[in-house]
């Protein structure tokens, strides 16, 4: 059965993964293999969890810990109590990257490591991942969908990159329809040049993390 505990709590955290990675351990012949992957909701962490489980299905753990802003989780996953999550999870706090989830799949060597043992592999399994990993500053973003003709399209290309926006998902259809983010210090900006492109006719639609295709057009 998947146990997830989730916990909310102040932290401080100035930095975001650009990229992914893994990497992996060898301790007295059990292999840790630790994952860093980007995530910004529990729902995400639990997907994390399960999606790691069907590609290591004869492995004998998969530990994990997670930051997304002030909540975070970690799990011993049948490891002994405060031996596994808890230590990955310091880690991973001490680190100051938020939006990410460390899973950490072990396949036993044989061999008995012992609490402190246990304590200190998992722990430098996530300072081994989370060593050199590409990160940026975490900037507040502002989600939003939009929906335009396509006549508009490159120009509004060139008006996402002028405003830092990332495009997340894109549909072509009768329209063209996007999922994209921008920084929220700069969706004023993105409104106003979306509108004077397409004379009034489309505006971004603000979502929440999570939500599909759902904008209007005027």
């Amino acid at each position: 059965m998947l146990d997830l505990s989730f916990y909310s709590g102040y932290c401080f955290f100035m930095l975001i993964l650009k990229t992914e990675r893994q990497v992996e351990l060898v301790v007295k012949k059990s292999r840790f293999i630790a994952i860093a992957r980007k995530c910004t909701t529990p729902a995400e962490v639990k997907t994390l969890v399960d999606e790691t489980r069907r590609l290591h299905p004869s492995a004998n753990h998969v530990v994990h810990c997670a930051v997304m802003g002030n909540q975070f989780s970690f799990s011993d996953d049948r490891e002994p109590k405060n031996t596994a999550g808890r230590p990955a999870f310091e880690v991973l706090k001490g680190s100051g990257i938020s939006n990410i989830c460390v899973l950490i799949v072990r396949y036993f060597g044989g061999t008995l490591l012992g609490t402190g043992g246990l304590v200190k592999a998992y722990g430098d399994s996530v300072k081994a991942v989370l060593d050199g990993i590409e990160t940026e500053e975490l900037t507040e973003k502002t989600r939003f969908s939009l929906v335009f003709g396509y006549e508009y399209y490159e120009s509004l290309k060139r008006v996402f990159a002028e405003t830092e926006t990332a495009v997340e998902q894109e549909a072509f259809g009768t329209h063209i329809n996007i999922i994209a983010s921008t920084p929220k210090d700069n969706y004023e900006e993105l409104i106003k040049k979306v509108s004077d492109l397409t004379n009034g006719k489309t505006r971004p639609d603000t979502i929440s993390d999570g939500e599909g295709f759902e904008p209007s057009v005027q």
